[in-house]
């Protein structure tokens, strides 16, 4: 069987969050020990919390909702590209990589991933290797990193080029101790209807599938 390599920050109380946003808040609507059958969670979050798919309406009042997302371009082979230390992620991440079978590039830009800690800086994605990437028919992008865009983008260039060229954002994985190289991608949003992005739980599978 192909080895299951998760991915995905923890989601807790510790876990940070993009500064402003709704932090994780967990309560009980049921409790055993207040004499239910059973315990029943409540959670209060928002959907950018943790590892996370960005859905179009994040960012353009008519963009698609994550129910309405292709779910096939969250399923299938993947390549990771190593780019720690990196400032930017510019064009020069791919020189000598070669991406036509990739359909799904993942950028690990860190070491280490600390959930309960905001990253900063961290490296975005210029508009050049945007571009670039759905030029070459890339289905999906993810980072380790927060977000895409800069911390303080107000125009979230890397988010718009590629949503307008069909490309998937996925943000905030764990990609620390991941080698590069190609894997197996799954990583599915929520079935939500309302919202404008979903949190996942992503992993690599590394091998063959049986």
């Amino acid at each position: 069987m192909a080895r299951i390599i998760d991915i995905s920050q923890p989601v807790g109380t510790l876990t940070a969050v993009w500064p402003g946003d709704q932090p994780f808040e967990v309560g009980w609507t049921m409790r055993r020990a207040d004499g239910h059958s059973v315990n029943v969670a409540a959670l209060t979050m928002s959907v950018h919390t943790g590892t996370h798919v960005d859905g179009p309406f994040h960012f353009e009042d008519d963009g698609g909702r994550p129910a309405e997302l292709d779910l096939e371009a969250f399923i299938g082979p993947a390549l990771v590209i190593d780019a720690v230390g990196v400032e930017e992620l510019s064009e020069n991440v791919l020189d000598g990589v070669d991406i036509g079978l990739a359909g799904r590039i993942l950028f690990r830009t860190r070491e280490h991933v600390d959930a309960s800690t905001f990253p900063s800086p961290f490296a975005a994605i210029s508009p050049a290797l945007a571009h670039r990437l759905g030029r070459a028919g890339i289905r999906l992008v993810g980072t380790d990193a927060p977000s895409v865009d800069p911390v303080d983008s107000k125009s979230l260039d890397a988010h718009r080029i590629l949503a307008a060229n069909g490309v998937a954002i996925l943000e905030n994985l764990v990609l620390a101790g991941v080698a590069a190289g190609h894997y197996t991608l799954v990583a599915l949003p929520l079935r939500l209807v309302d919202a404008d992005s979903s949190p996942v739980r992503a992993v690599l599978l590394d091998g063959s599938i049986s």
